[in-house]
Order: structure tokens, then sequence, then C-alpha cells
């Protein structure tokens, strides 16, 4: 489906409600909105496979360009707006930008001067050199458009190892409201989206699920209520008021809202929740299994990248059988492979690999960074870098990045396991592990630990930390010390930047 269609039945139905500012986008209004922003992009001479970017925070505008480019035939680029402007600068310029829509809050974050795109449009203010946004689509026709191409997404890594790279895959071929975006196909039968559903996005639209699903959701007529940012006391409100069915998180929201009291948990009603999706970093056993006490048998999890390797699902049931593990591949074997891309049985850990018809995706002006992803004999193989293990079941654990496995004295640690034990501990509100130099061993490990509100950083804390550790692992996975900080340095999504703390202490 596509939002026109769900415009001419239900026009006043809520596509996007932004409960922050109180704003209402009706299918309606997405519909005409979306349609002027295609027929500026035409009038611009935006043709299929151009370029357009976008930069903001979670505002319901960033719903009109994404259909409005997406109806064009174009590719578009949402931009993180926490950027640094010369950070910013490179993804507008490394895409191929030929439009650029700001809201003026992000521009003025980024602190900088934005590339000269030739065609530029602020919304929420006024910019020195940018049209406003709202006059750039009064002066537009509302009238249908001459052909609807369906343009892709194309989204940046988010740079936690390094500079972020462009993903950019092929275009669909045939009309919007013709051909399903991959994300409908996949994930609208798996957690069963229909039009009543309501999603709750509380992460940020410049990261893929997200965006995603909210494409997914505003296309099958479901409504989304779209946070400005996370608070874990304010989405167990929405979650009541909007009587959420479907919502999308990362392991760190979750953490943040067991650690509610329970007073604060047990005043809001989340019964109306039919699944709960989480993905984009590892999630604890335990903090899993207290979610499903918490919540009910709704808990799902799915991983899977940008770049759109592969994919596994957990529901559940499952997770409770086989914890820690994020599930079973749905769209093509995986592999586990040593470092000379040899298979390795089950149970043994090396690179995790997806095979499927064909490796399509790439590196945006990178092929030696595309050729890297792909397994030396299979060329429909390919891989993002994580490293996991296989149970008999063919149930996938992923152990970390390849990036931050800490080798000491020979031997290979992998960070999550203290990261998970640690993110327990009653004292610690946010946790990190990484590796740093040592004369003897090369590298040991190090615990970068955010204490929780009330916590004194202390050296006692630190010594009941690594006892803690000792309880829970192996002696050698255990970190040597640890450092504590104001806060670590995350993504909105979640993730960890985990190469800013290596420049601090390493």
């Amino acid at each position: 489906m596509y939002p026109g269609t769900v415009a001419e039945s239900t026009p006043d139905k809520p596509a996007v409600i932004r409960p922050a500012t109180r704003e209402v986008l009706t299918y309606g209004d997405l519909e005409s909105r979306s349609r002027r922003v295609a027929h500026y992009l035409r009038g611009a001479g935006l043709r299929p496979g151009d370029h357009v970017a976008m930069m903001s925070g979670n505002d319901v505008r960033m719903m009109e360009i994404y259909w409005g480019a997406l109806r064009s035939g174009l590719y578009i680029t949402a931009v993180n707006w926490q950027l640094t402007a010369p950070e910013a600068g490179f993804v507008i310029d490394d895409c191929g930008a030929d439009a650029l829509f700001v809201s003026a809050e992000a521009a003025a974050a980024v602190g900088g001067e934005l590339p000269a795109v030739p065609h530029r449009v602020v919304f929420g203010g006024r910019v020195e050199g940018f049209e406003d946004y709202d006059e750039v689509l009064a002066a537009q026709p509302d009238a249908p458009l001459d052909g609807q191409p369906r343009g892709q997404d194309m989204l940046y890594s988010s740079g936690t190892t390094g500079r972020p790279k462009g993903i950019r895959p092929p275009l669909p071929a045939g009309d919007v409201d013709a051909i399903p975006d991959p994300y409908t196909e996949v994930f609208k039968p798996i957690y069963g989206f229909d039009s009543d559903s309501v999603y709750l996005c509380p992460a940020p639209l410049y990261h893929a699920a997200p965006l995603r699903f909210c494409g997914m959701v505003t296309s099958i007529g479901g409504t989304v209520i779209l946070m400005d940012r996370f608070d874990a006391e304010e989405s167990l409100r929405l979650v009541e008021q909007y009587r959420v069915t479907h919502s999308q998180w990362v392991p760190t929201m979750f953490v943040r809202m067991l650690k509610l009291a329970p007073s604060v948990r047990e005043q809001y009603d989340v019964s109306s929740m039919r699944c709960a999706i989480h993905a984009a970093a590892p999630c604890p056993a335990e903090i899993k299994r207290r979610m499903i006490e918490w919540w009910g048998p709704v808990i799902n999890e799915y991983y899977a990248a940008t770049e759109g390797v592969g994919a596994t699902f957990i529901d559940s049931e499952q997770a409770l059988a086989h914890p820690g593990s994020v599930g079973i591949s749905v769209l093509g074997p995986a592999h586990i492979c040593d470092e000379g891309g040899r298979e390795l049985p089950a149970g043994q850990v090396g690179t995790v690999y997806f095979e499927r018809e064909s490796a399509t995706f790439e590196y945006h002006n990178d092929p030696a960074k595309t050729r890297a992803t792909r397994h030396p004999e299979h060329d429909n193989w390919a891989t993002t870098g994580d490293i996991g293990r296989l149970d008999d079941d063919d149930f996938l654990y992923l152990t970390d990045r390849a990036a931050f496995t800490i080798i000491s004295g020979g031997v290979n640690i992998y960070p999550q396991e203290a990261e998970n034990v640690l993110t327990l501990h009653p004292g610690i509100l946010d946790v990190a592990v990484i590796g740093v130099p040592d004369d003897e061993l090369g590298e040991v490990a190090l615990a970068v630990v955010e204490p929780a509100p009330g916590v004194r950083p202390c050296a006692e804390l630190a010594d009941e930390l690594l006892a803690y550790v000792h309880n829970e692992i192996a002696h050698y996975k255990v970190p040597r010390s640890v450092v504590f900080v104001d806060e670590l340095p995350r993504t909105p999504t979640g993730k960890l930047v985990k190469h800013r703390l290596r420049e601090r202490f390493g």
C-alpha cells in the first residue's frame, strides 16, 4: 500500500502524532504535502536516481519529505543533526545531494556552514541561504503526479568505529503504489502490523530502523506516535494514553525503564502492547527476561543491519529457551567462519556471514570496503563484521563486533560478556568495556562506568563491581580496572561510540 491509498478512504485519520507539540499529521495532509514536495523536486530538475538529504530532529515534516522523495524515484538520506558541521557536511557531500531540507534547530545545532547544495529548504524558522518550507509548498500544485517511480533510502552507518559509510541499494523497478518496500514485506507479517497499528517511535528518524518502520506504518494506514526523544516514564505514559500496539526499542531503553521505581512502573497500563520490538544493540538475557516478566510474551528481537545483509528473529518463548540468542536467520542461512573464510561448526566463535541469493548492497564511493564485506569464496555471503556462534538448533549468539574484540596475551576477550553482567548492577546506569594498551599483555580490559543517580564513584565501588563480575564469568574476561565518567558516548539509537572512549583512555 501507499499513504495516498489511505488518504482516499480515510483522509482525516492520523498518520503521525507528535505529542511534544500536539501536532497531528493526517493522511490527507501527508498525501497533499508530500505531493507538493515531489512537485518542487521535479521543478528543481531532480530526476529518478538523484539525491535528497534531510536533517532534523523528530518532526512530522520529515515524513512529508520522505514520501515526497520516495514517490519521485529519488534516493533520500537522513542526516544525524547532532553531528558537527564538518561531519554533517561530509555525509551531505558524499551522498551527492541535489536538494537539502533542514530544520532551523538542526541548522543551528551543527554550528557551521552546510554544503552549498543547489536547492536548500528550511522549516521551523529562517536560515540565510535557505528557502522557507511552507512558502515552497504553498507555491506548488496539489495535483496528481504523472508517474511515481519508487525511490529508496540511502542511509549511513552510525560511524561508531569511524567515519560513516553510505549504503546504496539499487532502486526498485516499479511505481511507489505497486512495489512494497522490503521492510513492509518482511516485518508486516512477522509482527502483525496492519491499519489498526499504533506504533510508538522513541528513537531518532535519522536512524535506519525508526525511519523505515515509520515509513512502513504510514504505508499500511497505521498511526505513528513520534517522540522527540526517549524518556523512560514518558514512554510508558504514551503507551497508556494512545493504546500503543507496537513499539521499537534498544536495550538501554529497557534498562532505563526497568530502573524506574516499581511504584512508577506499576501506575501505567501497557496491556495494549501486542509487539515490543528491540534491535540495534545486544540485550543481556536477564534484561530481556525481566521485560517479558513485566510486559508479557510480547518482546521480540531482530538482528539486522542498515546494509541489509541478513536478518534473524526471536520471540519471547524462544528467547527464554535460548537465553542470549538473537534468533534464527530468515532470509538465508547464517554461517560462522574463521579469519581465512573456513566455515566453523556449531559452538565455535567466528565472523557472522549471511547467505543471500545475491549480496546487492554497496558502500557509496568505497569499493574496497564493499569487497571487504564479501566472503573470499562466496560472493553471495556478506558480513558487517560481527562476531558470534551458532548452536545446534541454528540459533545465533552474537559475541561482539570484530573491531571491539580485545586481544590480551593472545586470548580474545569479547567486551559484551562483561558489559552484560555489569549492566545488571544496581549502582550502574551505563557501562562500556574497552581494550587499553598494556606493556605485558598487549591489551587489557577496562570498564568505563556511568554510575546510577545518587551513587558516588569511589575506589570501594570499583572493587565491588570487579568482584561482582568475578562471580559471573571467567576470570580472564573480567576487566582489570574501572574508571567512572559522567556520561557514556552513545548515539541516540543506543549504540556505544567506543572509539571515543579508546581515544580518551587508550
